[in-house]
């Protein structure tokens, strides 16, 4: 048996091979330790799955060949009636919900889960305004991905009434307290995504005639100054800091290491550095190739020996080997591609935070405004930094003009005595 393989106490393993579930978590174990999965992650899953079947041995369910979706969520309803923690109920709740998930995955790929499809009373609506957004306003993927969640949210907040029928009862109040509500919650990055889904979403009810009168003229306008704010970064002390605090001797370490060295170097994206392939780096060259984001540029630039040695040091000693074009991946398996938007800037803050050092803000622009700064200060022309950030337009590298000390002295005005009448 493979639980075997991750346990060694015999009344863990009677339980584990026990009915009505041991010969599927048994194979569950085996699907993990296939996927790299480290062993104690397995035990961790295991273990919380004897919740679930002991439960299970309690309702005198028996194993017919599929699990349902029926007896998941009725567990998931009764066990946090009679689960014993020591801390909150959310924090136990956590990795039995995620040891679940990975066993309804087993379960799918095995053909043994019978899932209960749920349908949305919004959902014909949503797909209708995705569908129009691709095909008439020619959205790219990533817009359609952040309407899809603003727009979400909307549907939800008016419950029965998110039908196309329920649409003519929408009133401009109803729309300015939702907008007003979230945007009290939320930054300003997330309040502009809303505003723009919003509106697009009711320009589009009103074409299909799902309203009788415009209502995208009802979402408020949040005053904002284009270059309000100064660009927050990271010295040159206090990067170098974090790089000398990186722990290289491990295999997290190289990575993390590595990814520092690419965004203090190049001041890049961190969306920039997950999508980085292996043939992007142009050893023969010495040049490396940032791929464009967000409406820029592609920057092809010269590969320093720091990173270039940093690189090889990930590479060589701790990139597990799979046939992933990407650079980067997990440090832990399954390995893959870093997939989500918001792990570098967690690399950047985990390490930030390691030092003491205390700045407004820990992701992993901090890196690139540092960047930017380092080049303004020395002289050179903001169309250069605008070409080395991947910027189209000039006028998105208008910020650093905040931080030209050098251009600034000569524009300010004399500090004014003090006269004694």
């Amino acid at each position: 048996m493979s639980v075997e393989r991750v346990f060694e106490e015999a009344r863990t393993l009677r339980e584990l091979s026990s009915e009505p579930l041991g010969m599927m978590l048994n194979g569950f174990c085996d699907w993990l330790l296939e996927r790299g999965f480290a062993s104690q992650t397995v035990r961790k899953h295991l273990g919380c799955l004897l919740h679930l079947n002991r439960w299970l041995a309690e309702q005198r369910w028996c194993w017919a060949g599929v699990l349902s979706y029926k007896e998941v969520e009725g567990f998931l309803k009764a066990y946090p009636r009679q689960c014993h923690n020591r801390g909150t109920l959310k924090t136990h709740m956590k990795p039995v919900r995620y040891a679940l998930s990975r066993f309804v995955e087993y379960l799918s790929s095995e053909g043994l889960f019978e899932s209960q499809s749920v349908s949305l009373i919004y959902q014909p609506l949503l797909d209708g305004y995705l569908e129009w957004m691709r095909d008439h306003q020619h959205s790219s993927a990533g817009t359609l991905k952040n309407r899809l969640h603003s727009i979400k949210r909307f549907l939800e907040s008016l419950g029965k009434e998110a039908t196309c029928e329920g649409l003519m009862q929408l009133s401009a109040e109803r729309i300015e307290s939702f907008f007003i509500a979230y945007a009290d919650t939320m930054g300003h990055s997330a309040r502009r995504s809303m505003q723009a889904a919003l509106r697009t979403f009711l320009r589009f009810c009103f074409y299909k005639g799902y309203t009788t009168y415009r209502l995208d003229y009802a979402v408020p306008t949040l005053r904002t100054y284009k270059l309000a704010q100064v660009p927050r970064c990271i010295s040159e002390e206090q990067a170098d800091t974090v790089l000398k605090s990186v722990d290289r001797h491990t295999n997290v370490g190289r990575r993390d290491y590595a990814i520092l060295m690419l965004l203090h170097t190049y001041g890049v994206r961190g969306g920039q550095v997950r999508a980085l392939q292996l043939n992007d780096i142009q050893w023969s060259q010495d040049q490396i190739l940032f791929r464009a984001l967000k409406g820029g540029k592609d920057s092809l630039l010269p590969l320093t020996v720091d990173v270039g040695e940093s690189l090889l040091d990930y590479l060589q000693n701790a990139r597990p080997c799979n046939g992933f074009p990407e650079v980067f991946l997990t440090s832990r398996g399954p390995y893959h591609p870093i997939d989500k938007s918001n792990t570098i800037s967690a690399i950047v803050s985990t390490h930030v935070r390691a030092t003491g050092i205390n700045l407004p803000c820990k992701g992993s622009h901090i890196f690139r405004h540092a960047f930017a700064t380092r080049m303004v200060a020395e002289g050179h022309s903001f169309k250069a930094v605008a070409d080395v950030l991947g910027h189209r337009y000039l006028s998105t590298t208008f910020i650093y003009t905040k931080v030209d000390f050098n251009a600034l002295s000569h524009v300010a005005l004399e500090w004014p005595e003090e006269v004694v009448i």
